[in-house]
C-alpha cells in the first residue's frame, strides 16, 4: 500500500464494495505490500505499520467518504495534515483517487458486482 493505494483501502473498507476490496487487495499485493498492512488497514489509527504521511492520506479518504454518513467532511485539521505531507499534485491526485473510488464502489453496489468475478 505504499503505492498510494490506502486511500482506496480505506474508502473501499467504509462502503463495503467487495470486488473493489478485492482489484486493492490484489493489486496492492503484486506491489509488494504485506499480509500485515492489508489486514490492518481497518484499525489503521492503532496498527503501527503506516507512515505519517499515509495515515494523512487515510484520514482524507475517510473524511470525505464518510460524507455519506453526515460526518463533517474535510476537517481544517485533515487538510492541513495532507498538505504537509504531499505536494499539490499528490494532494490533487489523492482527491481523484478517492472520488473515483467511492464512484466505482456505488456502481458495484448498485449492480451487485461479486467480488474476483470480473476483477483480477
Amino acid at each position: 500500500m505504499g503505492d498510494g493505494s490506502e486511500p482506496d483501502a480505506v474508502g473501499l473498507e467504509i462502503n463495503s464494495c467487495s470486488p473493489c476490496v478485492h482489484a486493492a487487495a490484489t493489486g496492492a499485493k503484486k506491489a509488494g505490500d504485506t499480509d500485515e498492512r492489508l489486514h490492518n488497514v481497518a484499525a489503521w489509527r492503532e496498527a503501527p505499520f503506516y507512515t505519517d504521511a499515509e495515515r494523512a492520506a487515510l484520514s482524507l479518504a475517510e473524511a470525505a467518504t464518510r460524507l455519506q454518513d453526515g460526518a463533517d467532511g474535510v476537517t481544517d485539521e485533515i487538510w492541513e495534515e495532507v498538505n504537509a505531507h504531499f505536494t499539490e499534485e499528490e494532494f490533487g491526485a489523492l482527491n481523484l483517487e478517492i472520488a473515483l473510488t467511492n464512484f466505482f464502489n456505488r456502481i458495484n453496489r448498485t449492480i451487485k458486482e461479486p467480488a474476483g468475478r470480473t476483477w483480477s
